[in-house]
């Protein structure tokens, strides 16, 4: 097989998690209440019970859910408004769980934002179309609509104090808009963020007003001039703000600096709180005790709510995995945890002659049928306790088994018509829970299960199976005592002629798949077998196990021809790719591993899961894969090998012509020019030749060429120098670029997000030049001082030898 049609690299296309407690977060006024949004419904979580209470728009009729857009609580904390799927208000009195009014709401698409004034009396929504609408609760009449603002509304907040009669706006132009609530007019134009702004929060004195964003700055603004008082580098980008109140002790502040200072906390991509005091711009206070995780990679998001409840003086972090985690604000000491969604992910199947859709069996009784283009869910009800296995067939796409603890199997057939799935039959034979199903590869005509009985049994199929078919009987044909121990996995080989099962009791059998006979026992591990596969193409089983090793057996010779070493917990589910030339493997330390059979070296280590990965599948042309474990995230892979090597191969062809391009620039002296180049292609000794023939020319030539620069290739051009200055022979160089570019550093012209680091590193190497060029100097004037004093010495001497030879 060509080695172009293995697997090298995989990565993340998605990632689901049905968790319970989603999407958008609110605070009840008392403290008392959690209001978190749930797909179609609101749950109201009780604190102190850590239990829901009760749940807002929930439907058993998934076909009537209608989806929630946002909502937000009222002042008095007994009603909810909420913006749906259908276009329609909804006036909620929760405690009731009743709906109190509708009404449409006249946007052009979803509504992404709603605020209340102070009074309850006035409610403002945000749209996807742009415009922010005015509403009349009492009267539930549009009163306004108010334009300005340019894409889908950010943020939307009334001011606090009712007698400015105000309300505040962003859109995707980042641009703060304040209306008059009054007359419809802009009163307030603030502009300073260049991304999406996150959070506005107003200061008590009823004149400033701070916001958040995207483009990782903190801005004071005052209202009343309109001007930004100061704009506060944070170096992250901030999903949530709020200002703390002078009468509340936080940490790294003293009681005679609350009254003087604007204190902000803020929250995002970095996984902890920071507090700030905005005036002076110091970062007051930094959390070391936070529990959400950083961000895998820069721009992405770590926390994405930062709520504050005043009475119990508290605040809550709502993390991109839906755990909302309560600190105190006075020591910043966790106070409780509540994890939105807790069911593992068990088994994984694909299902449709396309692989359209996808069975996953959770921590549940239900089987959920998720459609992959739309994720789109249907419930799969039957079993009666946990599903644990599912398995599929090649020769029958829409046909699968499903096992549980309620001892049962059935079968399930997905109408192409409809896509939906229906259970066609079931049968209960074993006497404990059933852990795994393999299904007949070539005709779908039998299947075979295993349990904690020990047993293992071949069932019959019958030979044409249709949607419409219900309640067929389920036949045992053959039934084994097969390991002393649980048994974990059964396979069924590609050619329908031999099963294998792998046990507890650390080893792994073959059986003829006719009769059940056994034909060997593969012994060799140290621990339980996990799983069992065969080889698609040659004479081969696999076999992963809790030792962390992964080993391959010939069927002819029944003995370990490879073994595979590399994880660091255990293997939990393993599958062949690429025609058997490579292996897939799972384990119970979050992390999914791509071998190589014919060396059995670790191609490639994918580390997205938390937890143990219980589930692994391959899709039919092996472009994807998905994985489930214990984290509760299901994460679809997508192979990118192909557009890795076009990447590579493209970078490669254009780094030659870069070069090329050099070649000829410094040929023809257009130095300036070779100098940016080299600075784009990052080659630090390109650049030293570079600066070093701009040097020659003398004058102001090196200056003029660096006032060219962009700030980023400054930038580039400092790290350089880092490099230079370490070899005393470059550090003539390196220093004149220094001082050119300080000029710029020193009047805030050039700023870069390690400068502080960058001069560290600088100074030992300066100090060191520094010393050894003082030293030369002195040596110098020395030896001038001395070839001064013994000069008069030697004079008179030559003039008495010339006298001499004159009179001879």
């Amino acid at each position: 097989m060509s080695t172009s049609n293995l697997k090298e690299s995989f990565e993340v296309e998605a990632k689901h998690g049905a968790f319970y407690i989603g999407g958008r977060v609110k605070w009840s006024q008392d403290g008392e209440y959690l209001f978190c949004q749930n797909g179609a419904s609101i749950s109201i979580l009780s604190i102190s019970k850590g239990t829901v209470i009760t749940s807002l728009g929930q439907v058993k009729d998934e076909i009537e859910e209608d989806t929630i857009n946002c909502f937000n609580l009222n002042n008095k904390n007994d009603h909810v408004i909420s913006h749906h799927k259908s276009g329609l208000f909804k006036l909620w009195s929760w405690k009731d769980e009743k709906i109190t009014k509708l009404w449409k709401s006249i946007h052009k698409g979803p509504v992404s934002q709603i605020a209340l004034s102070s009074d309850d009396n006035i409610m403002a929504s945000g749209g996807s179309d742009s415009s922010v609408r005015l509403w009349n609760l009492e009267h539930h009449s549009c009163l306004f609509n108010l334009k300005g603002a340019e894409g889908v509304i950010s943020v939307l907040e009334f001011h606090p104090d009712p007698e400015q009669k105000l309300v505040f706006a962003a859109g995707d132009n980042a641009i703060i808009h304040g209306w008059d609530i009054k007359t419809g007019e802009v009163k307030v134009l603030l502009s300073g963020h260049f991304s999406k702004v996150t959070s506005l929060s107003f200061c008590s004195d009823g004149k400033h007003l701070i916001s958040s964003g995207r483009d990782k700055v903190l801005i004071l603004w005052n209202i009343v001039q309109k001007t930004s008082v100061r704009i506060l580098p944070v170096y992250e980008g901030l999903e949530g703000t709020f200002i703390i109140p002078s009468n509340i002790n936080f940490p790294g502040c003293k009681d005679k600096d609350k009254s003087k200072g604007i204190f902000v906390a803020g929250a995002g991509e970095k996984g902890f709180v920071t507090i700030w005091e905005m005036r002076s711009g110091r970062e007051i206070y930094t959390q070391m005790n936070s529990l959400v995780p950083a961000a895998k990679e820069d721009g992405g998001l770590s926390v994405t709510h930062l709520l504050f409840n005043k009475k119990d003086e508290s605040f809550a972090m709502v993390s991109t995995d839906h755990n909302i985690i309560i600190h105190s604000l006075s020591d910043f000491e966790c106070q409780k945890q509540f994890i939105g969604y807790s069911d593992e992910i068990l088994d994984i199947a694909y299902i449709g002659d396309n692989g359209s859709h996808i069975a996953i069996a959770t921590n549940s009784c239900d089987i959920k049928l998720y459609q992959l283009s739309t994720m789109t869910c249907q419930l799969l009800r039957g079993h009666t306790d946990l599903v644990l296995a599912l398995a599929t067939s090649r020769a029958n796409r829409n046909l699968m088994i499903s096992s549980a603890k309620d001892n049962s199997v059935r079968i399930w057939f997905m109408c192409k018509e409809s896509e939906t799935m229906y259970c066609i039959g079931s049968g209960v034979r074993h006497t404990s829970s059933v852990g795994s199903v393999a299904l007949s590869n070539l005709s779908s005509n039998f299947f075979a299960s295993v349990s904690q009985d020990s047993c293992l049994k071949l069932w019959s199929l019958p030979h044409e199976l249709s949607a419409t078919d219900q309640n067929i009987a389920l036949n045992v044909e053959h039934t084994v005592i097969a390991h002393p121990k649980d048994i974990n996995s059964v396979t069924i080989s590609p050619n329908d002629k031999l099963l294998a099962t792998g046990s507890q009791d650390k080893t792994a059998k073959l059986w003829n798949a006719e009769n059940l006979q056994l034909l060997g026992v593969l012994r060799g591990h140290r621990r339980g077998v996990w799983c069992v596969r065969f080889s698609p193409i040659d004479q081969v089983l696999l076999t992963s196990s809790a030792d962390c090793t992964v080993k391959l057996w010939s069927l002819s010779e029944l003995n370990c021809i490879k073994t595979f070493e590399g994880h660091e917990s255990s293997v939990l589910r393993a599958e062949f790719i690429s025609r058997g030339m490579q292996l897939i493997t799972s384990s119970g330390d979050g992390l999914l591993k791509l071998w190589c059979v014919k060396t059995s070296e670790c191609i490639t280590t994918l580390d997205a899961h938390d937890n143990r990965v219980w589930a692994l599948a391959v899709s039919r042309d092996e472009k994807q894969l998905i994985s489930g474990g214990s984290d509760s995230l299901l994460i679809i892979w997508r192979d990118v090998t192909e557009e890795v090597r076009r990447k590579a191969a493209e970078e490669r062809e254009r780094i030659v012509l870069e070069e090329q391009r050099l070649a000829n620039l410094l040929k023809a002296g257009e130095l300036i020019d070779a100098l940016k180049l080299t600075l784009d292609l990052d080659k630090p000794q390109h650049t030293l030749r570079v600066i070093e023939g701009i040097l020659k020319r003398g004058g102001n030539e090196l200056t003029d060429a660096i006032n060219e620069l962009k700030p980023s290739e400054k930038e580039i051009l400092l790290k350089c120098t880092t490099i230079w200055n370490t070899n005393s022979r470059n550090a003539h160089a390196a220093q004149l670029v220094i001082n050119a570019l300080m000029s710029d550093i020193g009047s805030g012209y050039l700023q870069l997000p390690a400068l502080s680091s960058t001069l560290e590193a600088l100074i030992p190497y300066t100090e060191r030049h520094f010393k050894r060029v003082t030293n030369l100097l002195q040596d110098l004037h020395f030896l001038n001082y001395t070839i001064t004093r013994i000069k008069p010495h030697i004079e008179p001497k030559i003039n008495n030898e010339s006298d001499s030879e004159m009179e001879s």
